[in-house]
């Protein structure tokens, strides 16, 4: 399917937030997605991903969840640098911000004609953070979270990381994919958020694979392209299942004659 991106400036408490809209070409309305990204921002990988999602029938609203700290297009390095400079920022923004933010993107997605008003929610990282606090919106019909950090340490921003406290506003489907071999979200961190949204009775799916943290980011040596190909079908049935398919072109019609084999 053909795509197209756009950007827009999203208005939020704490200022513009550039957002950037990846959505299938043909006219029809189709299921919005947030995509929340890494600390490193709107990298190469998360441009795939969005372009990936869209294609298979989804309007995908990526913002820059570090809009106050850092300037318009930043993308931070994976390296060393990069890390230090994202986990700063991180932990130096409000999570009444990072709340604000997403009810600012659901908002827009909402509201564009082209959208069929059905939303998910998508995050990598402490994306996979943001769209677990993003889901304890009503309207976030189902919500998908890659190795989300800092759940179970309640160390997300400044304020009061409440995400275990309010596990159970989250009302939509869940899927929550770790890593085995992942420090940063270690075995005791994830039986902690198992255990916590079992009680909460939140309607989830469970998946542990062997593999490193950031084993979905298609650039640097951790990544495993069949268990991101794996793990993304997962994602991609979970949102047609709760969202619907939108309006998908049909095959375009074949000219000529049929040739037949035996």
């Amino acid at each position: 399917m053909l795509l197209t991106e756009e950007f827009v400036d999203l208005p939020t408490p704490t200022g513009p937030m550039r957002t950037y809209i990846y959505k299938p070409a043909p006219p029809g309305r189709y299921p919005g997605l947030l995509l929340f990204s890494e600390i490193f921002q709107r990298t190469g990988p998360i441009k795939r991903t969005a372009a990936l999602m869209a294609g298979h029938g989804f309007i995908v609203g990526v913002p820059e969840i570090f809009h106050e700290l850092e300037p318009v297009g930043t993308e931070l390095a994976y390296d060393q640098a990069g890390a230090d400079k994202g986990n700063e920022d991180k932990i130096g923004k409000p999570v009444s911000a990072y709340d604000a933010d997403a009810r600012a993107v659901i908002a827009h997605l909402k509201a564009l004609p082209a959208c069929t008003g059905k939303i998910g929610s998508l995050g990598i990282c402490v994306g996979g953070h943001l769209s677990f606090r993003a889901s304890m919106n009503p309207e976030i019909l189902a919500g998908a979270c890659f190795y989300a950090t800092d759940i179970h340490k309640g160390s997300l921003g400044k304020g009061g990381d409440d995400s275990l406290a309010r596990t159970g506003e989250i009302k939509g489907e869940m899927l929550m994919i770790f890593g085995k071999q992942d420090p940063h979200v270690p075995g005791e961190g994830r039986l902690l958020l198992y255990k916590r949204m079992t009680e909460a009775g939140v309607n989830f799916t469970w998946c542990e694979f062997n593999g490193a943290h950031a084993f979905i980011r298609d650039e640097g040596y951790r990544y495993d392209p069949e268990l991101a190909h794996t793990c993304l079908g997962l994602v991609i049935d979970l949102f047609r299942r709760k969202l619907g398919e939108g309006d998908l072109p049909l095959p375009a019609e074949k000219k000529g004659p049929v040739e037949t084999k035996h």
